[in-house]
């Protein structure tokens, strides 16, 4: 098994997206990239910790590879909005990829150079590539969010539209017992 942590705008969005795939055994929302030991998300929001909200996704490479894996993180947010993702606005909300060895790194830059050369987006990338910090794990109730929330608003406005538009893109991805 493999670790990629990606920051893609709230972890509630990224989570759904990521639990979604064949191969990936576990997804966990949390925070990393600044300074503050244990940080709360009540800290996190002030925007001021240098922490991002971010997912940590465990992934059998046998099954889905880490260029797969950044093909539908690109794919399921805006890569080019600076520290904002729709409404989320602050550094918390930027757009990261915290590798775990040279070959994620070298894996993201690729990506992104080749995003950029192809023109898929009409402003420049402005994803951060940074090496792996401490992960802190987010509070029980962010765990597993759409999951435990469906009828929640954000869930049904915002979370289950991208997950409408995602199976549709990334059907042969998509775990099995979920398309039936």
């Amino acid at each position: 098994m493999q670790i990629a942590t990606f920051g893609g705008g709230c972890f509630w969005c990224t989570e759904a997206v990521f639990q979604t795939l064949n191969g990936v055994s576990q997804v966990t929302s949390g925070y990393m990239g600044g300074d503050l030991k244990h940080p709360t998300y009540m800290e996190i929001c002030n925007g001021d910790t240098g922490h991002a909200e971010v997912v940590q996704v465990v992934f059998d490479e046998s099954i889905i590879s880490f260029s797969e894996l950044l093909l539908v993180f690109f794919k399921t947010h805006n890569p080019t909005t600076l520290n904002r993702q729709g409404n989320d606005v602050g550094t918390q909300y930027r757009s990261v990829i915290f590798y775990q060895n040279e070959d994620q790194q070298k894996q993201a830059e690729k990506i992104i150079a080749d995003l950029t050369q192809q023109h898929i987006f009409e402003k420049p990338i402005t994803t951060e590539i940074s090496p792996i910090a401490e992960f802190y794990e987010a509070e029980d109730y962010h765990q597993n969010y759409f999951n435990n929330n469906h009828g929640k608003p954000y869930c049904a406005f915002v979370i289950q539209p991208k997950l409408n538009k995602f199976a549709i893109d990334f059907r042969d991805k998509i775990k099995p017992e979920l398309l039936e």
